[in-house]
């Protein structure tokens, strides 16, 4: 374990024991509901303050609980980003940086969060999306193992990248779309994934059960296409929705940190614009409308969250909802995820628990990861404690995490305040090559195409990116062949415009995070 890790893991201990009494008295055996929301950027009114959004539902968890208002993920990528979390072990430990490979088999054979709460007596059962379905999980979402029943899918989920779209352009045939304003009811199966996922949660909330249970719900939206009810545009005109001011590359962005949002160029209606590759400007009315949609998408299943909250015993219950990343509605020129930007890997992280006394809307600043959300959801269980990872043998170890318990903070939000440079976010993305490609994608390279890994390190006030020469064979970096450097300074830049590490007057800033993040990543 690194000198600040082992730093930050002592300071925890007597506040976590302390935590550990506040779960004595208040709840035992707590069931857990985790939501994991699909492409989600804290699109949220209350605690966020974005003022674009309309989520009632979960303004109300923010206001009643604790929110953390700078959590990221270890990588701007469905499959990576999820079995990260759900193993609490990074990318370069999973080895995934694609969809292609079940870690079991590739990399060790890893307890994953719903694992462990199976194997302390609980019922575990997932819904929709919390594993990426395919190879990542074994074609199986890791059942029987992390699952005590199948994973439920919906019946109506494979239609989402299929014809399905009216498209008023075309005398409303249907069109593989990216803006997919439907009506359910003459949809394939005559409803949408989301709501049959809210149905199945909240059949299993009805079921009487002794034992309590880890609930995991995996709405899909607002992830592409935006294939919604139409009544949600309605709360959302175009009007409101103008340009985000930084639609450009920001200055001195390096080549290879682009992405070229390969899957959003895919969709017939995008199609149709004729984008230049890779670096055209969308035209405006289109922006708007995609910005529109998005956030339809966002209350439509901030409806349907608090349609499975309703069902919810929520002083016996601990609800968590997040994302497994973020997406770029235009800034630096991007409607994508697939970066390093905040934009891509900040998610939302709402908590109400009843193993602690009420939050009262609670904002936590201190910088996070996913990677916490594993340790932080045992210790608020009152489960024993999963233990850290040893740096040097992260592959060994069955049962163990890389991240790190937030119970500390949620009981004392001064927790090591001048200790600042503890909180740090670790994150990365692979790339073929230092120029945008289609073929292979630069977006989502395959592994054996992945040349450069970007690591990427965001505290309090700067995130430092270092674009690398990688071997996907040997797994080895390789820090003398840097393809590309980016540092922002949060104080000045929060949107991440202007890349500071080509300045000479920075230069003993930029060295000192290289310093952090190549001790991270040797």
């Amino acid at each position: 374990m690194d000198p600040w890790s082992t730093a930050l893991l002592s300071g925890f201990v007597l506040i976590t024991l302390a935590a550990r009494s506040y779960h004595a008295q208040l709840v035992e055996r707590p069931n857990v509901l985790l939501i994991v929301l699909d492409d989600f950027r804290p699109a949220i009114r209350q605690g966020y303050g974005d003022e674009n959004a309309i989520t009632p539902n979960l303004d109300r968890l923010v206001q009643t609980g604790y929110h953390f208002e700078n959590v990221f993920a270890q990588q701007a990528l469905c499959a990576p980003s999820r079995n990260s979390m759900l193993t609490g072990r990074r990318p370069d430990t999973v080895r995934l940086y694609d969809f292609y490979s079940y870690w079991r088999e590739f990399s060790g054979n890893f307890t994953t969060l719903p694992q462990y709460f199976k194997q302390q007596g609980y019922r575990t059962h997932s819904v929709g999306k919390i594993f990426h379905p395919g190879a990542s999980s074994n074609f199986t979402d890791d059942y029987p193992l992390s699952w005590s029943s199948p994973t439920f899918h919906p019946q109506s989920d494979p239609f989402s990248n299929s014809p399905v779209c009216p498209d008023p352009q075309d005398g409303g045939r249907l069109h593989r779309n990216l803006l997919c304003p439907v009506i359910p009811e003459r949809q394939p199966f005559h409803t949408l994934p989301d709501i049959e996922s809210t149905q199945e949660a909240a059949r299993f909330l009805r079921e009487a059960r002794n034992e309590p249970y880890f609930l995991a719900v995996g709405y899909r939206k607002p992830h592409i296409p935006f294939r919604i009810p139409v009544e949600y545009l309605n709360q959302h005109p175009q009007s409101k929705f103008q340009t985000v001011g930084n639609d450009q590359r920001p200055y001195g962005l390096p080549s290879v940190a682009w992405a070229p949002f390969l899957d959003v160029r895919n969709r017939d209606d995008f199609e149709r614009l004729d984008v230049p590759f890779p670096y055209g400007r969308i035209p405006e009315d289109f922006q708007q409308r995609i910005r529109q949609h998005y956030y339809a998408a966002v209350t439509y299943v901030d409806d349907l969250i608090g349609r499975l909250l309703a069902e919810v015993k929520m002083d016996q219950t601990i609800v968590m909802v997040t994302s497994d990343h973020g997406w770029s509605l235009g800034e630096h020129g991007e409607w994508a995820k697939y970066s390093n930007y905040d934009v891509a890997l900040r998610v939302p992280l709402i908590l109400v628990t009843p193993t602690l006394p009420t939050g009262n809307g609670m904002k936590i600043e201190n910088v996070v990861e996913l990677l916490d959300v594993f340790p932080t959801l045992v210790d608020l269980a009152g489960l024993a404690p999963v233990p850290a990872c040893s740096k040097q043998r992260p592959h060994k170890a069955v049962t163990c995490v890389e991240g790190k318990s937030l119970v500390s903070l949620l009981i004392n939000t001064t927790v090591d305040r001048n200790h600042e440079e503890q909180w740090v976010a670790y994150s990365q993305f692979p790339r073929p090559g230092i120029e945008p490609s289609v073929v292979p994608s630069s977006d989502e390279p395959k592994l054996r195409y992945i040349k450069i890994m970007g690591y990427s390190l965001r505290t309090a006030r700067f995130r430092y990116t270092a674009w690398i020469q990688f071997n996907p064979d040997t797994f080895k970096r390789d820090w003398n062949t840097v393809y590309g450097e980016e540092m922002y300074d949060h104080l000045i830049d929060e949107q991440e415009n202007l890349n500071l590490a080509d300045r000479p007057q920075l230069q003993l800033i930029k060295d000192s995070l290289r310093a952090i993040l190549q001790a991270k990543f040797p």
